[in-house]
């Protein structure tokens, strides 16, 4: 349907447009080109480009080479980028109700997540983005966290007491792991690989095909198949700039990010299957899997992360996580 409403409203080609003509979006983000964000990226500046025969280009800037990832946000509330898509622990600096997505075994897969967010409760957490002049376009997969190091096998939870792991700047991440003696290193994902290198932290917890796409698993002999917790980015807009977008560009850009946004939770799963079985098959690294009673034992010595976000910001986020729902 949408496809004829544009034939009426753009020129047959706008390839010859100049600049100033054209509606440029720069998207920067900071993971590699082959990760479900950094393809998907790709895939919505080509259908964007193809889909408005050229009038609306989204130029992609992958790997921190426009902004690093502790800049990113500023460049977007300046204006200086159009989009990013940072991951959830990123904008608990701003909304720290948000950080209910880093608790520990809150969710079991991504369809629990992808519901929550959904939800009106998740609805009511994307709103509290337009005030920081954000606005949130949906939610990608990373996938589930697993832990690596350097140290020692990583098999019960009292094994990472000593640890220096680095995180992304959250406070609930930060808790998840001193509250079972873990140090916690706040630290940008693109010197994540010098850092490990230069022996300044032990161990990291990221996805599959972030651990992958940087190399991490080759500075590190062991790695935990936890599924600890959730990673996904919100691709955001700055406000102000889609608020200056025509309408039909905006309907344009959100019928095709719904269209990504399930390509991309598809191809996150593909993925993270594929990268683990091409690490069991290498043998460069030894593997451990928590079984369904470590993870039980697991995430009750991670209780008090619940009961430090429930002691800021009330219940009302946690009681509507999908394992509460089962409970009651």
């Amino acid at each position: 349907m949408l496809a004829s409403c544009q034939e009426q409203v753009y020129p047959t080609d706008n390839e010859q447009l100049s600049h100033e003509e054209q509606i440029v979006i720069r998207f920067s983000h900071v993971v590699g080109e082959n990760t479900p964000k950094g393809m998907a990226a790709v895939k919505f500046a080509e259908l964007i480009k193809e889909r408005s025969r050229g009038y609306v280009e989204i130029q992609v800037f992958p790997n921190g080479v426009l902004y690093k990832d502790g800049e990113e946000m500023d460049a977007l509330l300046r204006g200086d980028t159009q989009m990013i898509a940072p991951a959830i622990s990123k904008i608990t600096t701003l909304v720290p109700e948000w950080s209910v997505m880093d608790l520990p075994y809150a969710f079991k897969n991504a369809d629990e997540v992808h519901t929550y967010v959904e939800s009106e409760i998740g609805q009511s957490l994307m709103t509290k983005l337009n005030a920081h002049n954000l606005y949130s376009m949906g939610i990608w997969d990373s996938g589930f966290k697993q832990l690596s190091n350097n140290i020692h096998p990583i098999e019960n939870v009292r094994d990472l007491n000593g640890l220096r792991m680095r995180i992304m700047p959250s406070d609930i991440l930060a808790k998840q792991f001193s509250s079972v003696g873990a140090i916690p290193k706040r630290i940008d994902f693109n010197t994540v690989f010098n850092q490990l290198q230069k022996g300044k932290i032990d161990g990291q917890e990221n996805t599959l095909t972030n651990i992958t796409s940087k190399n991490l698993y080759s500075l590190q002999d062991y790695l935990t198949i936890s599924n600890h917790g959730y990673l996904g980015y919100l691709p955001l807009m700055n406000h102000e700039f889609w608020n200056s977008l025509p309408k039909d560009v905006q309907i344009l850009l959100i019928e095709t990010l719904e269209e990504v946004q399930e390509w991309e939770w598809q191809l996150a799963e593909e993925l993270t299957a594929q990268w683990l079985k091409e690490m069991e098959a290498c043998n460069c690294i030894k593997i451990h899997y928590l079984s369904d009673e470590d993870i039980e034992k697991w995430a009750s010595a991670f209780d008090p992360v619940y009961d430090y976000y429930t002691d800021s910001f009330g219940e009302k986020y946690i009681q509507a996580l999908p394992k509460y729902q089962t409970h009651h």
